[in-house]
């Protein structure tokens, strides 16, 4: 592959060009990088609307390639049918297909939320569990959509969510140069405080929308520029 084009303005994978920071000096900086975080989003949380563990469940495993706003346009509706684990349990798969089918391979969620359903009902009683191990032994549910769970409704730091603006942002702050999101989450574990790991990602997140955008980036509005080792590869950009 032609290394050049993983550096052009407007792709979203670019990564900065490796310095020589010290250890030191990249602790510093990740400093910095949380307070004006925490300053810009103080109470970031979860996009996805849900009232329950059970709801937010079945919204993460529909987020899948799928946007947050899409996701909440649907599941109203959903939930509306399948309160809880028994009734999604009980569900007709054609008809759980037509309900989901804008947010996008809509057959295999379809079919994983039941089998997710059947189990919550068979093994835990139509709870959602709020072990890592446990939730990773749902259908369909993955390491993000666990820490998504874990973090936001049981309040559990077991992990940093990596979806594609925490990645992204990730990379382009210098953070990580990994793209793997499970490799993703491992440096970031190991260098942001437990305290911020589910808060992280929320801001992360909302930062990557409103403005890291992937490929048309707002770095001069951005107040992270100082701090952002791939600020100088978007700003010759037109």
């Amino acid at each position: 592959m032609d290394r050049s084009a993983s550096r052009r303005p407007g792709n979203s994978e670019a990564l900065p060009p490796r310095g020589r920071e010290t250890k030191g000096r990249r602790a510093e900086r990740l400093a910095s990088i949380l307070e004006e975080l925490h300053r810009l989003y103080p109470v970031a949380d979860c996009a996805l609307d849900h009232r329950n563990a059970f709801e937010l469940l079945v919204a993460t495993i529909l987020s899948a390639q799928c946007t947050d706003k899409t996701v909440n346009l649907v599941t109203p509706a959903l939930f509306e049918r399948y309160p809880d684990a028994a009734a999604l349990a009980a569900a007709k798969v054609p008809t759980l297909e037509k309900l989901i089918y804008s947010t996008g391979f809509y057959k295999n969620k379809a079919k994983n939320l039941k089998a997710m359903a059947e189990r919550l009902q068979a093994e835990h009683g139509g709870n959602v569990p709020d072990t890592m191990e446990a939730l990773l032994r749902l259908p369909g549910v993955a390491r993000k959509t666990a820490n998504v769970v874990l973090g936001t409704h049981f309040g559990i730091a077991v992990g940093i969510v990596v979806d594609t603006h925490v990645g992204r942002l990730a990379r382009r702050l210098g953070l990580t140069r990994e793209q793997n999101p499970v490799a993703v989450e491992r440096d970031l574990t190991a260098q942001v405080p437990r305290d911020d790991w589910v808060w992280i990602s929320h801001a992360l997140i909302w930062h990557g929308r409103l403005v890291c955008d992937a490929r048309r980036p707002k770095c001069a509005e951005c107040t992270l520029g100082g701090l952002c080792p791939a600020r100088a590869m978007f700003a010759t950009g037109p």
